[in-house]
């Protein structure tokens, strides 16, 4: 048997052995997370932990950003104050307004009736002045914009992705993609939707990381079904249409947001859009960060066929268009033009909606906006929702 007293020094030198060696070993793994996420073209170690503990409403600001100035001409809405209802239909239920809110993790709560702010409400830490992520509810703002695009004739819905794009020519069946094909979802283009920010190397979240859309768009042009033949909710097909609104325009999606609907419509804040790396290209499919009083002057503005402050912002042939469900269902359920037409209801209304629960909802029947800005799950209780926002509407 050996010494015990020999065996403590050499106990004490594989300690330090050990000692020395770990902080060796953890640079090592370090630096090599660091070269990792360089050869990927994705965010930094550090940022990619920050990801994983921010509330989805606050994550534009681990992301650079293009500005988007408040109007020279603000137009604060009129307030009204109105009553809701005392309660709200709930999974079979029905429960108290602010019980729905709070059970959905709502950060901001608006209902415009009229053009009239009629009921305002925000938790704890949010205020009107507080910027929120729109997630895909920005996927209806790049609609807009490219209504205009349409009628200024600088794009056609008719128009090849390719022709625009020509570095995105496969000599396949990828190159028969319309800018219809991406307005309505039906491109086939293959990014499978993944919000999983525990798997970041595939479909959406890469693309959300990545620091090179155009190079993401130029790597992703497999197939999943042949262009116009059916429709699938996929991101990419907002980020292609804003590739070619950015280059049918010869502007940043940021610049166009800002002088062709933000200052028109009378914005009282500015807000950002969150680009692929710093003076790099927006993320369309998702990601304006915006008060929450402005994202209610748009749903507005589409309420009011397109009219804001006396002036025609975006053209009626537009409104008419993303108030008529395209052929092609997505998912299961209405679309046209990257809005919603989610089932039941009147059958005339319409909404943005974003990933977390980001909800512009329209209600031309009633004369309603509804504005929800949530921390809730990824895409949960999407019609349950829409269930209390219409008895909201139909209330008044």
């Amino acid at each position: 048997m050996a010494d015990s007293r020999s065996a403590r020094p050499r106990t004490r030198r594989v300690l330090r052995r050990t000692l020395i060696a770990l902080p060796v070993a953890l640079g090592v793994l370090v630096a090599g997370s660091y070269t990792a996420t360089a050869l990927l073209d994705i965010p930094s170690p550090p940022t990619l932990v920050q990801l994983l503990t921010t509330e989805p409403s606050r994550q534009g600001d681990l992301f650079a950003t293009r500005t988007i100035p408040a109007s020279a001409t603000p137009a604060p809405l009129p307030v009204h104050d109105v009553s809701l209802p005392a309660t709200v239909p709930w999974k079979g239920e029905r429960v108290p307004v602010e019980q729905f809110l709070t059970t959905t993790h709502t950060n901001a709560f608006l209902v415009l009736r009229n053009g009239r702010l009629t009921h305002e409400w925000y938790r704890n830490g949010v205020s009107p002045t507080t910027r929120l992520s729109s997630w895909s509810a920005a996927k209806s703002v790049v609609s807009l914009l490219a209504g205009q695009a349409i009628e200024q004739g600088r794009l056609r819905e008719d128009d090849r992705l390719v022709d625009i794009l020509p570095q995105l020519k496969t000599g396949g069946a990828y190159d028969a993609i319309t800018v219809r094909d991406l307005l309505d979802m039906t491109s086939g283009v293959d990014v499978p939707e993944n919000y999983n920010e525990y798997y970041p190397l595939t479909g959406t979240a890469r693309m959300y990381l990545t620091r090179d859309l155009p190079a993401f768009a130029q790597d992703h042009r497999e197939l999943q079904f042949p262009p116009g033949s059916q429709g699938a909710y996929r991101s990419i097909d907002t980020e292609l249409l804003g590739q070619v609104l950015a280059k049918a325009q010869g502007r940043p999606l940021a610049d166009l947001l800002a002088d062709n609907i933000w200052a028109p419509m009378g914005a009282q804040d500015s807000a950002t859009w969150n680009l692929d790396h710093d003076n790099g290209h927006e993320k369309a499919y998702c990601c304006i960060n915006a008060t929450p009083r402005d994202y209610a002057k748009l749903g507005q503005l589409v309420l009011n066929n397109g009219r804001a402050q006396d002036k025609q912002i975006i053209p009626p042939a537009w409104i008419k268009r993303i108030a008529t469900p395209a052929p092609h269902k997505v998912d299961g359920w209405g679309y046209s033009a990257q809005w919603w037409h989610p089932p039941g209801g009147n059958g005339k209304d319409y909404s943005a909606l974003g990933v977390y629960g980001q909800y512009i909802y329209v209600d031309p029947v009633s004369k309603t906006v509804v504005v929800k800005l949530s921390d809730y799950g990824d895409q949960q209780d999407e019609q349950e929702t829409f269930d209390a926002l219409r008895a909201i509407a139909q209330s008044g």
